[in-house]
């Protein structure tokens, strides 16, 4: 039963999380510019830092240090963040008609369960 709590929190902070990432990335490509794998880093970047914090807090409720937590948290997104990276950039050379930000949401989803797996498992054991 704690997995299926654990599962819901997740799914609520990765709610959250998708919205910042995705907002960064439309906000990056649409209104900046900027290409779409540095608007898929910094949307990251700003989902990561929000991702870390209501998961170590609230989601698994970890009682470690910020430093040990914070570091392992960082290995499972130097893991997940190439997969939805690869996932993003090989559908970008299948589907070449859609709009790469709809590419970019299939990636996350992929990163958002590789990612609950490592945190559960492996960041805030």
């Amino acid at each position: 039963m704690e997995i299926v709590k654990q599962a819901i929190k997740y799914g609520v902070v990765g709610a959250i999380n998708t919205a910042i990432t995705a907002g960064v990335i439309w906000v990056c490509m649409k209104c900046f510019g900027v290409n779409e794998e540095i608007s898929n880093a910094l949307g990251f970047i700003a989902g990561v830092v929000n991702s870390f914090i209501w998961n170590k807090r609230w989601t698994f409720q970890s009682s470690h240090s910020w430093a040990k937590d914070g570091a392992r948290f960082l290995i499972a997104f130097a893991i997940c963040y190439p997969l939805q990276l690869g996932v993003f950039m090989y559908l970008k050379t299948i589907f070449t008609t859609i709009d790469p930000y709809y590419l970019q949401l299939v990636g996350m989803g992929v990163y958002t369960v590789a990612n609950f797996l490592l945190n559960k498992f492996y960041t805030f054991k």
